[in-house]
């Protein structure tokens, strides 16, 4: 039976086209993957790429998109309303057919430990892949956000679990990456008449199960996303 998994990395990018394409034509040149979709957005300078693939295939592509990432992104000069860590700032991997989440999960390790070897970027595994009950949490994991990762990597509790644990000019550049392994993840949007962020957050705050919510305010109103648990877009 041939085991397949996806991979949702969240990328700090969703404005300039010419680094969007380059972090995808990494992901995509990898044979065997199938690219699914690929979603940006200006306000929240960010882009998520979902492809699915062989564990290997998928870990590969995984590692060169974040390769290309940590070479085109700087962190130091990056501004977005979305919560961000790194220029890879989340990478999630999910079993999808023949592959259990343990083995999910060792496939997240592989791809943790030679993200921190080989591109010296710091990183936290999360969710299954967790190696603590507090990092289990993406959202705990990033607290304080990039502009608090230098506190965060000398505190006690905050070293990473892979690559450097100081900081540098290097992870100055690329941040640090939150990797793991998780189930799906449902999100619907809600598309209310009305500019009022105070509606929206109460709604939201009625119907969330757990995570973050998303506004994006425009012409048409406030848009609502309402995800689960183990969020990260």
């Amino acid at each position: 039976m041939t085991r397949l998994i996806e991979c949702v990395p969240n990328f700090s990018e969703g404005r300039d086209i010419i680094i969007i394409n380059k972090i995808a034509e990494s992901v995509s040149k990898v044979s065997g993957i199938k690219v699914l979709d690929i979603y940006t957005g200006a306000d929240t300078n960010r882009t998520v790429i979902t492809f699915a693939g062989t564990p290997d295939d998928v870990t590969e592509a995984a590692f060169r998109g974040m390769k290309t990432a940590s070479e085109l992104i700087d962190m130091s000069r990056h501004k977005g309303k979305h919560p961000r860590i790194g220029a890879t700032d989340v990478c999630p991997l999910i079993p999808l057919k023949g592959i259990s989440m343990e083995e999910t999960v060792e496939y997240a390790h592989k791809l943790a430990k030679r993200a921190g070897e080989e591109l010296n970027i710091p990183v936290y595994c999360y969710e299954y892949a967790a190696f603590s009950g507090e990092r289990r949490n993406l959202e705990n994991i990033r607290a304080g956000e990039y502009e608090g990762l230098r506190n965060k990597m000398s505190s006690p509790g905050g070293k990473p679990d892979f690559g450097p644990n100081e900081w540098s000019d290097r992870v100055e550049k690329t941040g640090a990456v939150i990797i793991g392994a998780r189930n799906y993840l449902i999100a619907f949007n809600i598309n209310l008449n009305t500019d009022s962020v105070k509606i929206a957050k109460d709604i939201a705050a009625d119907i969330r199960e757990s995570g973050r919510i998303d506004y994006n305010s425009g012409k048409t109103g406030n848009s609502i996303q309402k995800v689960t648990k183990g969020v990260e877009a």
